[in-house]
């Protein structure tokens, strides 16, 4: 046998390993459900609007970016191993040319994105890649498309891009906005952008009383609807909580979830609440997974009673992450029924509202069982949007069933920046009722402040801050800091310690406030904490007193007892406390 033969015959043997090879590609994809089938042009070309061809010239492509054919798409797999015993002589030859001086003569391939498809050489290709070549020179002819495609994308993104294409096409937002990125994770959610553009596009038209072209709608709502909850995503940083997913999903996602929660409420919540609470309750992470389960399992094997609440700070944290100038946007007040003595926690709340220009949230929680809660309903709203009227104060108004009252007041709360209750039932001192307050839980388990009102004072012109530097106590140093600043109220610091314990507390707030240009008066005092407080509260003229929440865990305070019982039983002012 001469050497041709003998190249010949290696080239045959070449070619049926090559098919070989293929039977088994193939064999494997029926088990684990994948595909090794290359990707049609005509019909990749005509899903992502692809049309206008540039000649780019003779190029080095990399093989592996060819993923597809113009016509030949059945005779070989995504890695060009021939799929027909027919090709095999015509392959033994290609084989054979490409071994010798000459090697192989380009290909022509078009090219989509970052993708290739294969116009003419798909023997030459499959022969490189059979010799393990990295790249084959190709004359190069660009098909433009404004949905970019990779080499790696599957029939399964195909599709995704080819919705993708076809929402450019009706939108023009690759024009008017050409660096947006919309990208999607799951088929349909482009009909769904596109019906948020068309409920925007209807309120411009009747804002601006015009017929409101399409393409013009949807760069309007790219403006300002999708791009400020984009921002909220980047900022909130949810692409980390959720790595699977894009900003065009979350953006969907967030304005899905914000609905339910608008429609369990009955108000409007503020993005970025809305943001970690979908963290807080899908987020991916190993960390809020965990979270989620230790939670649950808590719930499960501790009594209501002696559960805590949030972390310490995350109030703060959720606040200062906020663009808004003010402490309180959002109040939240529970409203007992009957009401016999003037609303004092209404009157309180709508005095913050219009220093806050804040939005108040009245809520009745009502026994399940009990009849006319309807009519109930009805009177208590009318006469609390009544009043908020009155105010010129914005409010909302919801009712909910609820065999404790308190869990589900804490619940509505971490909606809310500020939760004002009248305190009607302060902690009893016995232990079994001060471990079933109602009011204790407020205090442990909601994550904003809570101030008790006995009865409105409407000036809260001086303000006490007991402060043994506790980390409630910094939580309660912060509000103080910001109603000093905010509302020019007078700051009374007091700490009752011994000295120099005392002195080196009181340093620390000291510090504290200078740095933020506030004035205050210092004081200390020794002995009881809750006489020494409630007595400079009145001493000073004191209409408001500011404190940490609850320091021990449940069933210790129960037994103990606590400053804060002892506050709340006697004070004449309303008590705020922070946890």
């Amino acid at each position: 046998m001469g050497l041709n033969g003998v190249r010949n015959w290696e080239a045959v043997r070449d070619f049926r390993e090559a098919r070989r090879r293929a039977a088994l590609e193939q064999a494997l994809a029926r088990l684990t459900g994948a595909t090794t089938d290359l990707l049609s042009y005509e019909e990749v070309r005509r899903k992502l609007r692809a049309n206008t061809l540039r000649p780019r010239g003779l190029q080095d492509v990399p093989l592996d970016a060819i993923v597809g054919s113009v016509g030949r798409y059945t005779d070989f797999s995504r890695t060009f191993l021939p799929l027909h015993d027919a090709d095999q002589s015509r392959w033994a030859n290609i084989k054979v040319t490409a071994e010798g001086p000459q090697g192989l003569p380009p290909v022509e391939l078009y090219k989509i994105g970052e993708a290739y498809f294969v116009k003419d050489g798909h023997h030459r290709i499959s022969v490189a890649r059979s010799m393990k070549s990295e790249t084959i020179q190709a004359y190069v002819t660009e098909v433009q498309t404004p949905v970019p495609l990779s080499p790696d994308d599957s029939p399964d993104d195909l599709i995704l891009k080819a919705e993708y294409a076809r929402f450019l096409d009706h939108t023009h937002l690759n024009e008017t906005r050409p660096h947006a990125d919309l990208r999607v994770t799951s088929p349909g959610q482009y009909d769904v952008l596109e019906e948020h553009i068309r409920t925007h596009r209807y309120f411009m038209g009747l804002e601006q009383q015009r017929e409101i072209p399409y393409p013009e709608a949807a760069a309007h709502w790219y403006d300002v609807v999708y791009r400020p909850v984009e921002e909220v995503i980047y900022e909130r940083g949810l692409l980390r909580d959720f790595p699977d997913r894009t900003a065009a999903d979350l953006y969907l996602w967030l304005m899905e979830h914000r609905a339910e929660l608008v429609k369990e409420l009955g108000w409007e919540v503020p993005l970025p609440k809305v943001a970690a609470d979908l963290a807080e309750q899908h987020g991916e992470r190993a960390g809020q997974i965990v979270a989620r389960w230790s939670e649950k399992l808590l719930a499960s094997i501790v009594p209501d009673a002696l559960q805590g609440g949030p972390s310490t700070g995350t109030w703060r944290s959720e606040v200062l992450s906020r663009r808004d100038k003010v402490l309180f946007a959002d109040i939240l007040v529970p409203i007992p029924w009957p009401q016999s003595d003037g609303w004092p926690a209404v009157t309180q709340a709508l005095e913050i509202a219009r220093r806050e220009q804040a939005t108040l949230h009245g809520l009745w929680v009502h026994p399940p069982d009990e009849e006319n809660t309807a009519d109930t309903a009805r009177l208590i709203e009318a006469q609390f949007l009544q009043r908020c009227a009155s105010a010129n104060v914005p409010a909302d108004f919801s009712t909910v069933a609820g065999e404790e009252v308190a869990p589900r007041i804490c619940e509505y709360a971490r909606w809310a920046d500020l939760v004002v209750v009248h305190l009607r039932y302060p902690p009893a001192m016995q232990f079994w009722a001060r471990l079933s307050s109602g009011f204790r839980t407020l205090v442990r388990r909601c994550a904003p402040p809570v101030m008790a009102v006995p009865q409105a004072i409407p000036t809260m012109r001086r303000v006490l801050l007991a402060y043994d530097d506790s980390p409630k106590a910094q939580e309660a140093l912060f509000v103080a800091t910001y109603l000093a600043t905010a509302w020019e109220s007078a700051l009374v610091v007091l700490t009752v310690k011994e000295p120099p314990e005392g002195e080196k507390i009181q340093a620390r707030a000291r510090q504290h406030l200078e740095k933020r240009k506030v004035q205050a008066e210092f004081i200390q005092r020794a002995g009881d904490a809750a006489t020494a407080i409630l007595t400079a509260a009145q001493e000073y003229e004191c209409d408001l007193l500011i404190m940490g929440g609850y320091e021990r865990a449940p069933a210790l305070e129960a037994v103990l007892g606590s400053t804060v019982d002892r506050i709340l039983q006697e004070s004449a002012i309303p008590v705020l406390t922070c946890r």
